[in-house]
């Protein structure tokens, strides 16, 4: 059974860098899209950055620019480098692989806590 387990969550300041790890039990990473998503407190989740086989990246525009979207198959671990974090980045990041085939598979993790503050 495929598990996804996000880390590198934590507290800090306007301005400031986290990296987030994304690491995957159970299957290849190499064979799904991996999405990131962030859950600001009250709100819908939203899709932030997206990393396709390939290696060919995707942002939302609120982070673009800012955030680096990763994936190093050999370790089974995608990353979110999130830099200049901003008030509102605050709030929880998930990870999402997804593969396309004879039907759509998906798995989720459980999230990591990023909070911002002043």
């Amino acid at each position: 059974q495929v598990q996804l387990v996000e880390s590198g969550g934590g507290s800090v300041q306007f301005g400031g860098s986290l990296r987030l790890s994304c690491v995957v039990s159970g299957g290849d990473l190499e064979d799904y899209v991996v999405h990131w998503y962030h859950q600001a407190p009250g709100q819908q989740r939203e899709l932030v950055a997206t990393v396709i086989n390939s290696g060919d990246t995707h942002y939302a525009a609120s982070v673009k620019g800012r955030f680096t979207v990763t994936r190093d198959n050999a370790k089974n671990t995608a990353y979110l480098q999130m830099d200049a974090l901003k008030i509102e980045d605050t709030g929880v990041y998930s990870c999402r692989l997804l593969k396309y085939g004879a039907f759509v598979e998906t798995h989720w993790g459980l999230g990591t806590q990023v909070t911002v503050s002043s």
